[in-house]
Parts: structure tokens; C-alpha cells; sequence
């Protein structure tokens, strides 16, 4: 399209020069015609590709100003709270796909801390513009919100102590087993039909097995890692026919086209680029 206009925009251009040479009877009007007119064609040549760029998306711009996110900071190395965060006190994977997603788009990013089965509430009730806290996307939770393209892969693991007996999912039963409210783990435990302690932070299920009150602590498994290196006497069990797959993504609310578009465009081309990439591996494996 753009060539289809500038082609248009040269062609009265230089019909009006062409005029103007053959109807003065001075050599000097006509050359003055001429270069007034070549002038007029560069001008109108530019402003026709500005406005065909515009057409063609190239130049499109977001009226969103401010992202005001919400995380719960007591998920490692995700989403957690240091002296000095990437994002005022908040630092983890999450913080740092956050702020690069500031830089890109030229918008002020805030963060907010909330519990995580808070979330999604105060994201429908408009207190917050999107969610960034590790959450997997499920269906169920996509009845109220909208998710972007999710970012990251994970799965859940098992914590248990080093003697522990337990070796699969099955060997949790009749076991004293701990999970994170609202987390996915929860979930998961829920859907094998056993009993469960749920606490508010990861950290306190640790504290429960580290303590013996527990036999096992079901979570993600980038946080179970950063656990362990934390914590002597504890290890990682995995069940990969137990424990599928998960996505993370970031959540807006429903019907919000704008926002998840200008994530979803900084998300892909993250991914594209391997910065997330990158990201995760300084976190986890602190490269």
C-alpha cells in the first residue's frame, strides 16, 4: 500500500511541475515551479509513507500508561522480597519479565503484593490491572479471566526428607502431606483424593517438614529447588505420571484486548530473543 500511494503522490507531483514549465514564458518561473514542486512531492511523499505505515499497524501505539500488577512475593525464584528488588523491594523471574516488560513498551510498571487466592478476585473487581505470580493456566480459571501466552513450563515435585520412604505420588497416601493454598500443588492433591495441610507460604510447609510435622511438601518444582538449596536434609521427588505439565502466564481481566495484546507482543518477542530465557537461568541456576 505504501508504494501504491508514494506512486500516486509523484505522479500529480510531477504533472504539476510538467505545467508549470510549459505555461511560463520565463525559464527562471518554470525551474522556480519545478523545484516549489519537486519540494511539495518529497513533503507529500513522506507524510503519504507516515500515513500508510500508520494504516499498516507499524506505527500503532498503546494508550496504557501504568500496569498495576499484583503478585504473591513467597514464591521463589519467581516472585519473592529482598532489600533490593528489580521492582522496588520485589525481585524473582516474575519481577525481572515485569520490568523488561516496562522497558519495552515504555510503560510505568507497579507492583503490588497480595496472598495468591486473592489474585484473581481483586483483579475482577478492578484493583489491579494483571496478575504475575506463577500461575498456572487452567480451565477453570479462564471462565474469569483472560491469560496471555503463557511464559514459563513447570511441573510439581514432591519434598521430603532424605530418609523418606516415598518415591512416587501413590506413596503419599496415609502420609501427613502440605501444600500452598491456592497453588497448583493444592490442586493436584485434591484431584489424587487425599487429605492435605494447606499454609499460606511455601516457607511454612517447609518448616513443617523440616520440624517432622509433615511427611511431604507438594509444589512447583523451580521453587522445591530453590528450597533445597536452602535447607540440608531434604530432597526432590518427582512423578512425571502423577504430575503433568503446567503453563504460566500472566491473567487480565476479561474483555481487556489492549493490555493482553501490548503483553502478549512483549511476551513473544521475549521468547523469540530468549530473554526469558535468560531470566529464568539467573534465578535457578544463578548463571
Amino acid at each position: 500500500m505504501k508504494k501504491r500511494v508514494l506512486a500516486m503522490v509523484l505522479a500529480a507531483a510531477m504533472g504539476t511541475a510538467m505545467l508549470a514549465g510549459c505555461g511560463s514564458s520565463s525559464d527562471d518561473t518554470a525551474a522556480d515551479a519545478a523545484s516549489t514542486a519537486a519540494s511539495e512531492t518529497e513533503e507529500a511523499a513522506e507524510t503519504a509513507t507516515s500515513e500508510a505505515e500508520a494504516e499498516d499497524g507499524e506505527t500503532a501505539e498503546t494508550s496504557i500508561e501504568k500496569i498495576v500488577f499484583a503478585t504473591n512475593p513467597e514464591f521463589p525464584p519467581f516472585e519473592f522480597i529482598t532489600t533490593d528488588g528489580v521492582i522496588g523491594e520485589y525481585d524473582g523471574i516474575d519481577m525481572a519479565i515485569a520490568a523488561e516488560i516496562g522497558e519495552r513498551t515504555g510503560v510505568e510498571v507497579e507492583m503490588q503484593s497480595m496472598e495468591f487466592d486473592s489474585l484473581l478476585v481483586a483483579l475482577q473487581n478492578g484493583q489491579i490491572d494483571a496478575t504475575i505470580a506463577g500461575m498456572t493456566v487452567t480451565d477453570e480459571r479462564a471462565k474469569t479471566v483472560d491469560f496471555t501466552t503463557a511464559y514459563y513450563t513447570a511441573t510439581q515435585v514432591m519434598i521430603v526428607a532424605e530418609d523418606s520412604d516415598i518415591a512416587s505420588a501413590a506413596d503419599m497416601e496415609g502420609k501427613v502431606i502440605s501444600v500452598v493454598q491456592g497453588y497448583t500443588g493444592e490442586t493436584v492433591v485434591q484431584d489424587l483424593g487425599y487429605e492435605y495441610q494447606a499454609f499460606k507460604k511455601g516457607t511454612e510447609c517447609i518448616m513443617e517438614l523440616l520440624n517432622g510435622k509433615c511427611d511431604v511438601v507438594v509444589i512447583d518444582s523451580a521453587t522445591a529447588e530453590k528450597y533445597l538449596e536452602d535447607n540440608s536434609g531434604l530432597k526432590i521427588v518427582e512423578d512425571e505420571e502423577a504430575f503433568g505439565a503446567e503453563e504460566y502466564a500472566m491473567a487480565v481481566a476479561k474483555g481487556n484486548t489492549e493490555l493482553l495484546d501490548l503483553l502478549n507482543n512483549a511476551i513473544e518477542e521475549m521468547l523469540s530473543d530468549g530473554t526469558i530465557s535468560e531470566l529464568s537461568a539467573k534465578y535457578i541456576d544463578g548463571e
